[in-house]
């Protein structure tokens, strides 16, 4: 008689057990970097795959504009890719401008005399998130050149007025905003 309620105690702790290991061992897509302070992602990376999300955005636009019209099978399926291929870069784009340097980087500063390069700092966020979606939504490359010179005033707003000297040292470890990565 005992064994009955004994072995439902162990099939009970065994779904429990596989209940709260599943989560634990099932992979999930990582998008953006942990937001923890791991050092493991500098700042000059993350202009560096931002950029090249814009040449690839840029690209695409290129390579969409040179298909248009074409009727066989081959243009077609590659025009989906190129079109899905922007889309995707371009959204990586607004990812890393709000998932990494809002929601991480920049922090409101206490002082009061750093505000207006808190702001710009933001405004300059905006543009790119905004350019990005424009890019998503045309083919008209004056967006792309509109979202590079966004992200370069970011990038020396984030950086300081020497932003090449700054960039030939390790960023991981260099503390823009008052935190490390």
């Amino acid at each position: 008689m005992t064994t009955r309620p004994r072995t439902l105690s162990i099939v009970l702790f065994a779904g429990l057990a596989l209940a709260v290991a599943t989560p634990l061992l099932t992979p999930e897509k990582a998008d953006a970097h942990c937001q923890v302070p791991c050092g493991i992602y500098g700042d000059e990376l993350k202009f560096e795959e931002l950029a090249q999300h814009v040449a690839t955005v840029e690209k695409a636009m290129a390579q969409i504009t040179e298909l248009t019209g074409k009727s066989d099978a081959q243009s077609a399926q590659q025009l989906a890719r190129w079109v899905a291929n922007k889309e995707s870069h371009a959204t990586k784009i607004q990812a890393e401008a709000q998932e990494y340097f809002l929601a991480q980087r920049i922090k409101f500063p206490e002082d009061e005399s750093e505000h207006e390069a808190y702001f710009a700092k933001l405004k300059s966020l905006h543009e790119i998130i905004v350019y990005a979606m424009k890019c998503k939504q045309t083919v008209d490359t004056t967006h792309v050149e509109s979202l590079k010179a966004s992200l370069e005033t970011f990038k020396h707003q984030y950086f300081g007025k020497d932003a090449h000297a700054a960039h030939d040292h390790d960023h991981d470890h260099h503390d823009h905003e008052g935190h490390t990565h």
